[in-house]
């Protein structure tokens, strides 16, 4: 697959959003709104749900989604994001490091809990309890990235530097290579 940048998607190829907004694409909407940040929040007409769904969706590069990957800590049961580039993997040895302690995997229940999102739709901001937070930095190449705004069907197009700075995340290395 190509990584190249590719424009973004206009309002016009997606489907307005008509149905009801769940409260996770309100909190998302209305925190990029109180930012005074904008960013097209839009929904597709098929699911997001993996980053390769969405980059397929948004007709972009895979490493143009900024995917919220969530671990959580084993002694103090935190929640730790990892916004990282949709072709990329979190390594867990340097993740480990980064958080200072040992990670594991979160399941459902824990990402509801402490993001108030569901496993498919984590949008990287607007989380019920923030935790520490860490940004790939290849997602910096690009001029804009896609994010889910916290449904399997809604992403918004906002530019890397920005969303870091909402994030509150960290420059860091933790990918595989």
């Amino acid at each position: 697959m190509s990584f190249k940048e590719t424009a973004p998607l206009s309002p016009q190829a997606c489907a307005p959003i008509t149905a009801p907004m769940s409260k996770s694409l309100k909190r998302v909407r209305a925190l990029l709104e109180a930012a005074d940040i904008t960013a097209q929040v839009l929904e597709m007409p098929g699911e997001t749900r993996t980053a390769a769904d969405a980059a397929r969706e948004a007709g972009c590069a895979l490493d143009q989604i900024a995917k919220s990957i969530i671990f959580r800590g084993e002694t103090t049961d935190t929640c730790f994001l990892f916004i990282t580039a949709g072709g990329h993997q979190v390594d867990p040895a340097k993740a480990t490091r980064l958080a200072g302690e040992p990670l594991g995997r979160s399941d459902a229940a824990f990402v509801r809990a402490k993001t108030g999102y569901a496993i498919g739709g984590v949008a990287p901001i607007g989380h019920k309890e923030p935790g520490p937070a860490f940004f790939d930095p290849r997602l910096l190449i690009f001029d804009q990235v896609f994010a889910a705004a916290g449904t399997p069907r809604h992403i918004f197009c906002i530019s890397p530097r920005t969303l870091l700075t909402l994030s509150g995340a960290k420059e860091a290395a933790f990918v595989s290579i």
